[in-house]
């Protein structure tokens, strides 16, 4: 009887540590900078559902996708989606897409650059891009805490 007793309280002493350990798991440390310089829409739908639901839903902050070279056309409210990449995507527009990374707390910047090039204002973006700056990019970019990828 005494080796029951025994056995079932460190049974409840590892149960009750165990839920303790859980509980006050510290969150993940660190981010990711996703720099996308395509338009394609299979490839920026990779990178976006990458940083989105791999790494911003688990927890990783600050996750941000640079949008430069042609990845800028992405963001254009104005950018009408093919019916293909529709069906692919469940209905999802890739502008639909960023708003809600951007929604959940991802960062979208537009290289200020690249925008002006292709005749792009802050305007002409879907509302949540950021328009890029040398602070903001370096900021994100040369934090140890960051690890970057490109698409």
């Amino acid at each position: 009887m005494k080796n029951l007793n025994f056995i079932i309280r460190a049974m409840a002493f590892l149960l009750i540590t165990s839920v303790v350990t859980v509980t006050h798991a510290e969150p993940p440390k660190g981010g990711l900078f996703v720099n996308l310089t395509t338009d394609n829409t299979r490839a920026a739908t990779k990178a976006i559902m990458f940083a989105h639901k791999k790494v911003l839903k688990r927890g990783y902050k600050p996750v941000a996708i640079w949008l430069n070279v042609r990845g800028i056309y992405l963001a254009d409210k104005d950018r009408t989606p093919r019916a293909q990449d529709l069906k692919r995507r469940k209905g999802k527009s890739i502008q639909g897409l960023l708003k809600a990374f951007i929604k959940d707390g991802g960062i979208v910047i537009a290289c200020r650059a690249c925008s002006k090039a292709a005749g792009f204002e802050q305007a002409d973006f879907i509302d949540g891009v950021k328009m890029g700056n040398a602070k903001l990019i370096s900021e994100l970019l040369f934090n140890p805490m960051v690890k970057t990828l490109s698409w």
